[in-house]
């Protein structure tokens, strides 16, 4: 699909905002700098000024600033009947760039966080292989390793939004999704090492926690970019994350990359797991179910401003910034909206472009005060872009919870607060 309508906007540029602030900055610098000279932060000793601090071997392990306590994941209480299969939620309108924090990726559990002693982990390739195979960590970690960059979405990410309007809050409707590099070894290499057997069509990973998560995942992938990871950003993998050893799935929904990974079977046709059946499928207005649909289409959303990102320094110089990704490839464009989807101007994509991984994109406008309706659009180096609620609907009606990648919409008032709405 494609959109052919010409932008009106006004010329939103870094020169054009420049010049325009020229003769008010003459004036306004001015006031600044006499403010800031007769600032008692300034002009008067502070304790951090005053005393020495801590010494080296005091945080062994580091951690972020006291004042920045704020930054958590946060979960929905009422979202799930238990926390041992529930979810938390990255908190997008906290971070920039395009890597996430590991403290801070989302979680996902079916049975909770399995807690397992790496020395007693072991990995089995079954079923149509010539041999079958069990490693250890320590045998994994002799096999040839990559480090990619790859985001991992959840399914159900967005999915309180089919229907209208929800969540107050960029973390809560789109934190389901985070970034980071894994380390491991190319599945590929693990499967050539057992022998794959001429009929083989599918896998099947296996997890070790106490939901004993299974996916059918199709040959071709497994042995296209798959990996069998033991690091995430360059440490171990986090309890959290499918300590000591995760499926890494790129581009396709994050149930499918099994944690705490025990075991790979190898057969001829789909296992049609509970995850697979009454689960993870998009059930359409005709009570029809679409299956295996696997793959995260393009889709991005807007983290500052936001409704847990509020406008705070009225008129003026605004960045907008948020982050875009596709599991079909490099996001190539993102178009920002102010006005509900009326004129969109292309937004800067800054910092690495990878596949299937996320983009931060970057809008600088002098905001005059009034109110906006922001909105942003994808597009991926296939031609994939990001449909409205309203062409999602269309295609697939509203009964379903996953694969929702429809413009996202924040009213920023003239207040400076903001809220998810939905234009039509």
């Amino acid at each position: 699909m494609s959109d052919t309508r010409k932008s009106k906007s006004p010329d939103l540029s870094r020169r054009s905002l420049l010049k325009a602030g020229l003769a008010a900055g003459a004036v306004a610098g001015t006031a600044g700098a006499a403010r800031a000279g007769g600032d008692p932060l300034i002009t008067e000793i502070q304790d951090w000024n005053r005393y020495l601090g801590d010494g080296v071997q005091s945080r062994p392990y580091g951690t972020p600033s006291e004042f920045e306590a704020h930054v958590v994941r946060r979960d929905v209480e009422w979202l799930t009947a238990s926390t041992e299969s529930s979810v938390n939620f990255t908190p997008l309108h906290e971070l920039d760039g395009i890597i996430t924090p590991n403290g801070l990726c989302f979680e996902r559990h079916h049975g909770g966080i399995a807690e397992i002693d790496p020395a007693s982990h072991r990995l089995m390739i079954n079923g149509l292989v010539d041999t079958p195979l069990v490693f250890t960590m320590e045998d994994l970690k002799r096999f040839p390793r990559e480090n990619r960059i790859y985001f991992l979405e959840c399914a159900a990410n967005s999915g309180m939004e089919w229907r209208g309007s929800q969540l107050n809050g960029c973390q809560y409707t789109h934190g389901m999704v985070h970034c980071v590099m894994y380390t491991g070894v190319p599945l590929k290499l693990l499967l050539e090492e057992a022998g794959i057997k001429t009929s083989a069509k599918w896998i099947m990973p296996e997890g070790a926690d106490a939901s004993a998560m299974t996916r059918s995942i199709p040959l071709e992938k497994a042995l296209d970019d798959c990996l069998v990871a033991f690091k995430m950003n360059g440490e171990a993998l986090r309890p959290e994350q499918g300590y000591p050893l995760r499926l890494v799935v790129p581009g396709w929904e994050g149930n499918m990359w099994v944690k705490w990974l025990r075991r790979l079977e190898v057969g001829d046709e789909p296992w049609h797991q509970r995850e697979e059946t009454s689960k993870y499928t998009d059930l359409m207005e005709t009570g029809k179910a679409r299956r295996f649909t696997w793959v995260m289409d393009a889709k991005s959303v807007i983290t500052t401003p936001s409704p847990q990102a509020p406008v705070s320094h009225g008129k003026g110089p605004l960045v907008i910034s948020g982050v875009a990704w596709s599991g079909n490839g490099r996001i190539k464009r993102v178009d920002v909206s102010i006005d509900g989807g009326r004129n969109w101007k292309t937004a800067r994509i800054d910092g690495p472009s990878l596949p299937k991984a996320l983009h931060r994109f970057y809008l600088d406008i002098d905001w005059d005060g009034s109110d906006l309706l922001l909105q942003s659009r994808a597009m991926d180096e296939n031609g994939f872009y990001q449909p409205s609620k309203n062409e999602l609907r269309a295609a697939r009606g509203e009964n379903s919870i996953y694969h929702n990648n429809g413009i996202q919409t924040w009213h920023v008032k003239a207040d400076g607060t903001v809220e998810n709405v939905e234009v039509s």
